[in-house]
């Protein structure tokens, strides 16, 4: 498995966050939350991701510098979860939504539940249709 986060992978583009934020699902597992959208990602990139940590639970940017670096990480290393397990193209919204300061290694693990979470219910879309 490749675990690298490209450039290619991170998510960019104004219309398509703008297509996650009217159109798009989510799951969450406390603290994080995953927004996603099953759509054209405009290139034959099969997966796009981006992170976000709130002003509101963080007002020091060092702190929400650091939450950020901590789920692209979690990101990079369990992207496997999500990759192995897709058909189509995604585009997805990493979300920290607490003031509550977790380990690295409880966010690690929160991640790997939430992709689960995902893989679960997008799953279980596919086979009711």
């Amino acid at each position: 498995m490749n675990f690298t986060y490209p450039k290619n992978e991170k998510l960019k583009s104004k219309i398509t966050i703008g297509l996650l934020f009217s159109e798009g699902k989510s799951v969450s597992k406390y603290p994080l939350r995953l927004v996603y959208y099953s759509g054209a990602l405009g290139d034959e990139q099969k997966i796009k991701i981006g992170v976000s940590v709130s002003k509101k639970y963080f007002k020091k940017a060092v702190d929400r510098n650091y939450f950020k670096r901590v789920l692209r990480e979690t990101y990079r290393l369990n992207k496997h979860l999500l990759v192995d397990n897709l058909d189509k193209p995604y585009a997805f919204m990493l979300f920290y939504q607490s003031k509550d300061r977790l380990s690295y290694e409880e966010i690690n693990t929160k991640t790997i539940q939430l992709f689960e979470k995902f893989v679960a219910q997008t799953q279980t879309i596919v086979e009711t249709k």
